[in-house]
């Protein structure tokens, strides 16, 4: 699903299962040994993609860690981001000479639970979704968007970003969205999405050089 969503220099891999060969690296165990075993899947199988992206790189398979804020920590001169969901593990790296940051995110396409909306989404975004064209759970959609806006900003500035704090457009028929960021640190961030077999998957590209 991240093909045509990411610059051809972006190097991704997607799994819709945990395959048998998805191992933790034995410097990752400790992140996720109090994890219940769902999350251990994800967790290992997201690293599993990430090894198989790095990879793609030419990079040797090592750990990949996380950084005081919870991001995966990248060899030097890489960025990147993992995602995973039920029945999705996706992760996408590139050359930090090549991009400033990449950000991804997956989500089952269903509606967001009951009470969440007002904590994600600001008025304007709302009366969007309040006309938005049927058959689609385009508060999913936001959602999603806003946390590769998240997976982009923190590498970046270091900082917490609230989801109230950007306001992201989306645009349906061309499967994109832009984020306005409301805090001081980055400007507008652009980004796309795409929607299968009961999933969402957005993804952002930032400071492409060339």
């Amino acid at each position: 699903m991240l093909e045509g969503l990411l610059p051809a220099g972006v190097r991704a891999v997607e799994m819709f299962a945990d395959p048998p060969e998805a191992v933790l690296h034995p410097d990752e165990q400790p992140l996720v040994a109090q994890a219940v075993e769902v999350r251990r899947r994800e967790f290992t199988t997201g690293r599993h993609c990430a090894r198989l992206a790095l990879g793609r790189l030419g990079l040797a398979p090592g750990p990949i860690g996380k950084d005081d804020g919870g991001a995966p920590r990248w060899p030097a001169g890489v960025v990147g981001s993992i995602t995973h969901c039920a029945g999705y593990r996706a992760a996408a790296v590139a050359w930090s000479r090549e991009l400033g940051a990449v950000g991804i995110d997956a989500e089952p396409a269903d509606p967001l639970p009951s009470g969440v909306l007002p904590l994600v989404a600001r008025p304007a975004e709302r009366d969007w979704l309040a006309g938005a064209p049927p058959g689609v759970a385009w508060d999913r959609v936001l959602f999603s968007a806003k946390e590769s806006v998240y997976k982009t900003w923190f590498p970046l500035t270091g900082r917490w970003l609230d989801f109230l704090d950007a306001e992201v457009a989306l645009d349906p028929a061309r499967g994109s969205f832009v984020a306005r960021i409301l805090v001081p640190g980055l400007g507008d961030l652009a980004g796309r999405f795409a929607l299968r077999d009961g999933l969402v998957v957005t993804a952002i590209a930032w400071g492409l050089v060339g």
